[in-house]
């Protein structure tokens, strides 16, 4: 494996519009570099056979293919690569079909900033950590296997890690964002969450399309008399119930 260089990820996605927004997402993010889109099945199998890349970001359909046919190519050739998924399919057998085939992730379209960065932050911890574990031993502890799947995150404060945060997110304004939350009778927007802790707009925003993505939250839309619908944010039925415990 590649040391010491940015993470080189290959888009596949047949609408270059959507392509060139992920490709400005990657821009903002240290330690990424695109080497290159794709929008077909022959692109895509050139540009991985030329370029090799560590990361693909792949959509399930294209006129000439299915996402996942090209991935389980690309898994039995050996090939050492991994892939998210970015897609509008939210069939459950396709995102159970990504999730057996062993994608990292899988995020459903539109895309959103925030859960783009969280995801491919996460991936670069992993290659990371993968790296390092390669150059110091050849064989690995059970403790750093278990680590690398990400199975130690829930409890480890016993342990005296912590679960790992996007930048920019800071744990005593979340728990803040979430107490705000769960006084709240029904969904708040972001502009109230914002007044409650005493921060700005943008930044209380921040903080809930994090949860969002965390699935700790949901998102919902609040149509009102006038002007445009509002996006208001309730605790989960699912948080609700860990909250309780």
């Amino acid at each position: 494996m590649k040391v010491n260089r940015d993470i080189e990820v290959l888009i596949v996605e047949d609408d270059l519009r959507v392509a060139e927004i992920q490709k400005r997402f990657l821009e903002q993010l240290e330690g990424f570099q695109m080497v290159g889109i794709a929008a077909s099945y022959l692109e895509a199998k050139t540009l991985i056979e030329i370029l090799q890349p560590d990361l693909l970001l792949l959509d399930v359909y294209f006129p000439d293919m299915n996402g996942l046919d090209l991935l389980k190519e690309t898994k039995q050739q050996a090939k050492q690569m991994d892939v998210i998924m970015i897609t509008a399919t939210k069939e459950i057998d396709k995102v159970q079909e990504a999730i057996s085939i062993g994608v990292f992730d899988y995020i459903i379209k539109p895309v959103v900033f925030e859960r783009f960065k969280q995801s491919l932050l996460r991936y670069q911890e992993f290659h990371r950590k993968l790296v390092q574990l390669g150059q110091d031993n050849p064989h690995v502890t059970q403790q750093q296997v278990d680590q690398l799947l990400r199975k130690d995150v829930e409890g480890a404060a016993g342990a005296g890690d912590k679960p790992y945060l996007p930048k920019g997110i800071d744990p005593l304004t979340l728990d803040k964002v979430m107490e705000v939350l769960g006084r709240a009778e029904g969904g708040l927007t972001a502009e109230r969450v914002a007044k409650e802790i005493g921060v700005s707009r943008t930044t209380a925003r921040r903080y809930l399309e994090h949860l969002v993505a965390e699935d700790k939250i949901e998102a919902d839309l609040a149509y009102g008399t006038v002007g445009r619908p509002e996006r208001v944010y309730l605790v989960s039925d699912a948080t609700k119930r860990q909250m309780s415990t």
